[in-house]
């Protein structure tokens, strides 16, 4: 039987003064009562409780059992509380890894994070690669695109989209494409994490997919390296929305074959575990969904007109 809820039986039994008293306040039959404190004896080879028929009285081992149990089930009522307490309020370090060029839309969340929660503190990482969010000890991640282990719990925030853009100097040496099969000859700068590798995906005018396998001289986990070789003039770029608008809105930039849309990725929070979520995880992914929601221009290119 339960060793636990046998000490607890104990307890009751010698607070009540007998067995059918203590079967009453824990809602169990006298049986069971009789069950549990049977077996605590036969587990410490000593008996107890004396037992008449009238009362139960403790024996000398039972009350040195008594008084030990006693403060073994109060601080396990308070560790209980505790555990509650760190359960309702969002408290401790909250550890996060994020991609780069994502940091200045979550900078002002985890700023208004931290304001509403007083007794958390931030660990965050920022960078490219595809980390082990178990092994290495993270919270969450908030990346851009979806992760590799099936495993793990995604949260989808908010959708984007790429946009294909270049130079107006490199249109003047190398010519438009006039449809995706035409990057095949042109110099496209690569992110080294796009989930289809070299095969750029795009959606038709008709909704179609249409895919094209694209090859140039750079390839790196840097969306801002990509940025500025393209700004350079160096190639085309199928750059996040988020990275490059600002230069297209400022006309740094062009957008490329508007009529085909590249297709949808989405921001996503990505954590271990759904089941006994902390108070600070939940916490802070219910603040990026509420906030990516409200903000979903930043990601979407067609809600700028300049683009």
């Amino acid at each position: 039987m339960d060793r636990l809820t046998s000490l607890t039986v104990f307890n009751r039994v010698v607070e009540c003064g007998g067995f059918s008293a203590a079967a009453r306040r824990l809602n169990m039959s006298v049986a069971m009562v009789s069950n549990h404190i049977q077996a605590l004896e036969d587990r410490l080879g000593a008996r107890l409780l004396n037992r008449t028929t009238r009362k139960v009285s403790l024996t000398e081992i039972g009350k040195a059992y008594y008084e030990r149990s006693i403060q073994i089930l109060s601080d396990l009522e308070e560790a209980d509380s505790i555990a509650t307490a760190l359960t309702s309020t969002a408290r401790g370090t909250l550890k996060v890894y994020t991609s780069t060029h994502i940091v200045r839309f979550l900078s002002p969340i985890m700023s208004e994070y931290l304001s509403q929660n007083p007794a958390v503190s931030l660990d965050l990482t920022i960078g490219e690669r595809m980390i082990d969010i178990v092994e290495d000890g993270y919270d969450l991640a908030i990346r851009t695109v979806p992760p590799p282990d099936s495993s793990l719990i995604v949260r989808r925030l908010t959708p984007w989209r790429h946009i294909l853009c270049c130079t107006l100097a490199y249109l003047e040496h190398h010519g438009a494409p006039a449809e995706p099969a035409d990057l095949a000859q042109h110099n496209c700068l690569r992110y080294v994490f796009y989930p289809f590798g070299e095969e750029w995906r795009f959606e038709g005018p008709d909704g179609k997919p249409i895919s094209v396998r694209i090859g140039g001289n750079v390839v790196t986990n840097s969306a801002e390296t990509l940025r500025f070789l393209t700004l350079d003039g160096q190639g085309i770029f199928l750059a996040p929305s988020f990275v490059v608008a600002d230069d297209i809105a400022d006309g740094r930039l062009v957008r490329l074959l508007p009529a085909y849309q590249p297709v949808e990725f989405a921001i996503n929070a990505i954590y271990p575990h759904r089941h006994h979520l902390s108070t600070k995880v939940r916490s802070f992914i219910d603040l990026l969904a509420e906030r990516f929601a409200e903000h979903r221009k930043w990601m979407d290119p067609t809600l700028a007109k300049a683009l």
